[in-house]
């Protein structure tokens, strides 16, 4: 009997786009009524998150971190925007992860230049390792995607990577959630590249 390769995965992300899904579909038809265009939505969650991100740099965390958690549904809502308006999903969700990748890009350098201003190179390091395992987790499942592999395991997604960094920025203990996703970030990338392995051996196989 022929081995099945492909096992859908469900993860948080998955359980959240459910769990709201009708609220999303509300707000955004109500949106597309309005004249919103996706890519308007897309820009506001980069853009906000930047200035977010320049007040943690700046040293002002809790208004920092109330910036960049107030960006969170903004993001979400440009794929309901595009979903209503019947635009093709594939481009938008290209689209979507690259602006994902720009958003912890700027989390991170808000955060770096908070704490190279106080002179922590501890915390610098632990930066660097946080956002390393957060670039090689969504990396490994675009790699794993080309290959004919769904890589969405893993304990520490982007959605909790978010609820983990935001809240720690406005509650002004950074360091305990850079911490959390330095860790566990990268043990989620050793979960996929792991996944991918026994997926990889169970095609050959089969």
């Amino acid at each position: 009997m022929e081995r099945t390769v492909e096992r859908k995965q469900r993860t948080f992300t998955d359980f959240l786009r459910v769990l709201f899904s009708d609220l999303l579909t509300w707000a955004g038809t109500l949106l597309n009524k309005w004249g919103v265009h996706p890519n308007m939505l897309t820009l506001t969650g980069v853009l906000g998150t930047a200035l977010g991100a320049v007040l943690v740099g700046l040293g002002n965390l809790p208004l920092g971190g109330f910036v960049i958690l107030l960006m969170g549904p903004i993001d979400a809502l440009d794929g309901a925007v595009a979903r209503v308006r019947g635009e093709p999903e594939d481009f938008g969700a290209f689209v979507d992860s690259v602006s994902d990748r720009y958003i912890e890009f700027f989390i991170y350098a808000g955060l770096l230049w908070y704490y190279l201003g106080q002179g922590n190179n501890y915390a610098v390091l632990l930066i660097l390792f946080a956002f390393a395992g957060s670039v090689l987790v969504s990396y490994i499942r675009a790699r794993a995607q080309s290959l004919g592999f769904e890589a969405k395991v893993g304990i520490l997604t982007r959605v909790e990577r978010f609820l983990v960094i935001g809240p720690s920025i406005l509650f002004k203990v950074p360091m305990v959630g850079i911490v959390i996703v330095a860790v566990f970030a990268n043990i989620t990338a050793l979960q996929r590249i792991l996944h991918v392995r026994r997926e990889s051996h169970a095609r050959k196989d089969s």
